[in-house]
């Protein structure tokens, strides 16, 4: 492992010398912004005693939690401000720093959650805190929620001053020492646990509290579960870049401590409370919480083959070879088209009653995506494909998440306003209820939402088969580079597929198109999540080896021309339909970034 570079003077005695396995595990840096990481410090220990204080009173008047949830929320509130002291005490700015930065990153998501209470406590599914015990309208927030949203503040503040300390111990460590595949495991659990946000975080019997998952909530939760969902693999990715291994395993504890306070409750809750019932979501929260703290204990930079590790038996842990990584992509990959073409293929709505069933179009654009998606994770499979088909993988489970949205928004369109008969939760009424009406969600959607989670888990074990295709790599002295000249194609490109994704690739009557800057809906998250891929493998292509983005380039113009196919696939389902102009946007944008991708592989330069 190479050393981190240091300015003269910057040693003290007693200080441990960098690169030794005493230094690595909650390594001690003296001297970096002494107080504003004091100020931080004491600003989360603040919000924490807020946020104890919250649980402990009423947030909803005349309301009370659905069982004895304080200690338990105050030990959730007040376990980061003790960790946060404690690596503070101890001497470690870097491992101080990450915690806050991880709590904090975190803190936005929460405060929306809480903020739930105040616009329409009612809707609210959180137990923990209120469970109403007869039919209440808008009922009007107690005083416990003021701590509550205080302390998500300062919280939020503390990050502010400990930023300053990450970025300066990040100078400190220099570049990234040795192959770090162990904190790889990281972003991992981060998608998992996005994922488990994004679901039911408890089934529910009761009729004042009904489960629903994020995309069927009230807004503000809404709002809070999809951000905390983004930003948790968002905040693992940042650790793990992190040259500075305290930064790196603080940003870890951080965020992990964080989301058990999400994730706990509503286990706890399932478990205890009458008409209540443990679901997958909050147990995945939890479960990724609990191993993210825990790879904060663990080694973050792995010394090489032929060094010997002595004092830290988990840096003697190696991840699995690059061909357990090609496996676990290519299988992956493989079942979310299946998985996707399962959700195409069944039934996406079911009736209530005798009403017809209405098909869904966007189940063939499934289907095709399903197709994109196989066909390259086939050739992951074999040794002299397989780096080419994994950079095309990383690119065309887009395509899932494209048809899947639109999938998921018909169902959640037609079945948002269906009958609910009180009587299955328990409830009694003097009357009958007449025959339910409507609609309800199909095996298709489950089986779409299936595919979804398994195209996310194969989109990060491609990103990480290709980082240690690098790792395993015997030219990393003789790299190259794309040529500069492929750049003008890529601009153009992404130009065309920032129109293609915005405008509607065709028209009927009758028909209104879901859009990115109109008529926002569910499939709109599908259109936003495609080109966010598409864009991000773009700017990826200038410091790519030539080979590597002629891959994401090809999986890129995949992804187009599946936006195009829109236009036979789904648009042939409706009278009178036309192309529109994102049609010809999105073929045009499919040709320049094959052009590019063979530009890409005709011309190179070293890397300088």
């Amino acid at each position: 492992m190479t050393s981190r570079s240091r300015h003269p003077g910057d040693e003290t005695t007693g200080q441990a010398v960098p690169g030794t396995a005493s230094a690595e595990l909650l390594r001690s840096e003296p001297g970096a912004r002494p107080r504003a990481l004091l100020l931080s410090a004491g600003l989360v220990s603040a919000g924490a005693v807020a946020l104890a204080a919250g649980a402990l009173m009423p947030v909803v008047r005349g309301g009370s939690p659905g069982f004895t949830a304080a200690p338990l929320l105050v030990v959730l509130a007040l376990a980061p401000a003790a960790a946060v002291l404690y690596a503070l005490a101890s001497g470690r700015p870097g491992l101080t720093a990450g915690l806050v930065l991880g709590l904090t990153a975190l803190a936005p998501g929460r405060l929306l959650l809480d903020l739930q209470l105040l616009a329409d406590g009612s809707l609210a599914a959180r137990p923990e805190l209120f469970l109403a015990d007869r039919l209440l309208a808008m009922p009007q927030a107690g005083p416990g929620l003021w701590p509550l949203v205080a302390g998500h503040l300062l919280t939020l503040a503390a990050g502010a001053f400990a930023a300053g300390t990450a970025r300066d111990e990040a100078e400190l460590a220099g570049e990234l020492d040795g192959r770090r595949r162990w904190r790889l495991l990281g972003p991992v659990l981060g998608v998992a646990g996005g994922v488990g946000l994004l679901l039911a975080p408890f089934g529910s019997g009761n009729a004042y509290l009904l489960a629903k998952n994020a995309f069927e909530g009230p807004t503000v939760a809404m709002a809070g579960y999809l951000l905390l969902a983004a930003l948790l693999p968002l905040t693992v990715l940042v650790a793990v870049s992190s040259p500075s291994a305290g930064v790196g395993k603080g940003g870890f504890a951080g965020a992990g401590l964080a989301a058990l306070a999400v994730g706990a409750p509503p286990v706890v809750a399932g478990l205890v409370v009458d008409r209540l019932s443990v679901a997958p979501g909050s147990v995945v929260v939890t479960i990724a919480g609990l191993a993210l703290v825990g790879l904060a204990f663990t080694r973050f930079d792995v010394a090489e083959a032929d060094e010997a590790v002595t004092g830290d038996l988990a840096g003697e842990a190696r991840l699995p070879g690059l061909f357990w990584w090609r496996l676990a992509t290519g299988g992956l990959a493989l079942l979310a088209a299946g998985a996707a073409a399962a959700g195409a293929l069944a039934p996406v709505l079911k009736a209530n009653g005798p009403t017809p069933v209405p098909e869904t179009p966007a189940r063939w654009l499934l289907l095709g995506a399903a197709v994109v998606l196989a066909v390259p994770a086939l050739f992951v499979f074999v040794p002299r494909l397989s780096a080419f088909a994994r950079g095309v993988v990383a690119a065309t489970w887009a395509g899932v998440v494209l048809a899947g949205a639109a999938v998921l928004g018909a169902a959640l369109s037609v079945t948002e306003d269906k009958a609910v008969d009180p009587a299955l939760f328990g409830v009694d009424l003097p009357v009958p209820l007449p025959d339910k009406v409507g609609y309800s969600a199909g095996a298709g959607v489950t089986w779409t939402f299936i595919a979804l989670v398994l195209a996310a888990l194969a989109a990060l074990a491609a990103a990480i088969t290709g980082v240690v295709e690098r790792d395993d790599s015997e030219e990393e002295t003789d790299e190259t580079r794309v040529s500069g000249t492929v750049l003008t194609p890529v601009v153009a490109a992404a130009v065309l597929a920032l129109a293609a994704f915005g405008t509607p690739v065709f028209g009927a009557p009758g028909y209104t198109a879901p859009g990115l800057w109109s008529n926002f809906g569910a499939a709109s998250w599908g259109l936003l999540g495609a080109l966010a891929v598409v864009l991000g493998l773009y700017a990826l292509v200038p410091r790519s080896r030539p080979v590597a983005a002629a891959s994401a380039l090809a999986g890129a113009a995949l992804v187009l021309g599946l936006r195009a196919a829109e236009l036979p696939l789904v648009g042939s389902e409706y009278d009178g339909s036309s192309a529109g102009v994102g049609f010809w946007l999105a073929l045009g944008g499919a040709v320049v970034t094959l052009v590019a991708a063979g530009m890409a592989v005709a011309g190179s330069r070293r890397a300088g």
